[in-house]
């Protein structure tokens, strides 16, 4: 295809995750809103005392803007599946057929880790961080937490944890394409966690519990996409054929005695 058709296709896909989504965005506001809202709010009721387990609005419309968004994340996280589909369908043309069948795998492998880095925000790094900032301060500091300010940062924290553990899904398919090999990943190994650092400290909140504990599952999953790659690569390479063995020489094969 040509540069226009190329943007077509874009377009097209586009297109369609913009109505699966705005689908998606209907459905979790009118069915699923409420038990997302009590779902994000136990990790920080739970650091809290029970006379203090309140959200505030302080604008008229914030409350409103507030269910508006978290549809809007859900949509993206629950009907990311198809997202990922799409993706996919966009960069297939241009692969070979045997890299096409890859496409069940990676839209499953895709999904899971991106559940996986808003579940690990979820159930790691909310406790722990939760917790540390409630009490951080004065015996006599209180905090009034807004519902703009406390759900749109866990659905952010979520969406930007899911995003980073898709780093090993990345590398995996690269090196599927042969566009990297384990030898590179480990020969990099320094550059890359320099910059894993630089991420979680971009992702994670400003203490440094919360940025190790992103650090160390994006370090451990970039190690075990090199192995996992380094197997793909042993079982792509060409198995060199064997030597013919040498028969012992008999002066009599062939003749008569």
């Amino acid at each position: 295809m040509g540069f226009w058709q190329h943007l077509e296709e874009l377009k097209s896909r586009l297109l369609r995750c913009l109505y699966v989504f705005f689908a998606g965005f209907l459905l979790c506001y009118f069915f699923t809103n409420a038990r997302v809202l009590h779902f994000l709010q136990k990790p920080l009721f739970a650091a809290l005392p029970p006379e203090q387990q309140k959200l505030y609005f302080t604008s008229l419309f914030e409350n409103f803007m507030t269910h508006l968004k978290i549809a809007g994340y859900s949509s993206l996280f629950f009907f990311c599946p198809f997202y990922f589909y799409q993706l996919w369908s966009f960069i297939a043309p241009g692969l070979h057929s045997k890299e096409k069948r890859l496409v069940v795998p990676f839209i499953l492998a895709a999904s899971f880790f991106f559940v996986a880095g808003a579940a690990f925000a979820y159930f790691v790094l909310f406790p722990v961080g939760f917790k540390y900032f409630m009490a951080f301060g004065l015996p006599g500091d209180t905090p009034l937490l807004t519902i703009d300010s406390y759900y749109g940062t866990c659905l952010k924290l979520m969406l930007m944890f899911g995003a980073a553990f898709e780093l090993p899904v990345l590398l995996i398919l690269l090196g599927w394409l042969g566009l990297i090999d384990a030898a590179t990943l480990r020969a990099q190994r320094k550059n890359a966690f320099i910059g894993i650092t630089i991420v979680a400290a971009f992702i994670a909140p400003p203490d440094a519990v919360s940025m190790l504990l992103l650090m160390a599952p994006l370090m451990l999953m970039y190690e075990g996409a090199a192995v996992v790659i380094s197997l793909i690569e042993k079982r792509n390479r060409p198995k060199t054929p064997s030597p013919p063995v040498e028969q012992p020489y008999d002066p009599f094969s062939g003749e008569s005695r």
